[in-house]
């Protein structure tokens, strides 16, 4: 085989699983983009920062069921730009719906977590539980 063949068939095989339902690759039409989303531990506890371009504190719920951290965005259905008879020439800023959630681990406190938006960014945080927190053992 030539030099500029070489790789052939490592392209071949990648081509084949693109168009195959059981391959772990997905077709980049199919393939859903996650909504940008931080999530960082440090001696506070847990933080999550989630972008949230365009939109108000008003336009973010955030629920919690037992364990679960829940944040969702319900986009509008006829949202468009403010002036009537608007045509996008480039739409670069993606408005989408999410509606995430996460399971908490119970060493940290969803009771006592605290949410803020700040430049839009929704910032949460869940500091760690009282029970979780190191303790000395006194010896008997």
């Amino acid at each position: 085989m030539t030099p500029l063949f070489r790789n052939l068939d490592a392209f071949d095989i990648l081509f084949r699983n693109y168009f195959q339902d059981s391959s772990v690759f997905e077709p980049a039409d199919d393939a859903k983009i996650g909504h940008p989303v931080d999530i960082y531990k440090n001696d506070e506890g847990l933080h999550f920062e989630i972008a949230g371009t365009g939109l108000t504190k008003e336009d973010i719920k955030i629920n919690i069921e037992q364990d679960i951290l829940r944040v969702s965005y319900d986009k509008p259905q006829n949202e468009c730009c403010e002036i009537d008879n608007c045509h996008y020439i480039n739409r670069g800023i993606a408005r989408r719906s999410f509606n995430l959630g996460y399971r908490i681990s119970s060493k940290f406190s969803l009771v006592d977590a605290q949410a803020e938006m700040e430049n839009g960014l929704l910032k949460i945080s869940i500091p760690f539980s009282e029970e979780a927190l190191p303790k000395e053992l006194k010896i008997k």
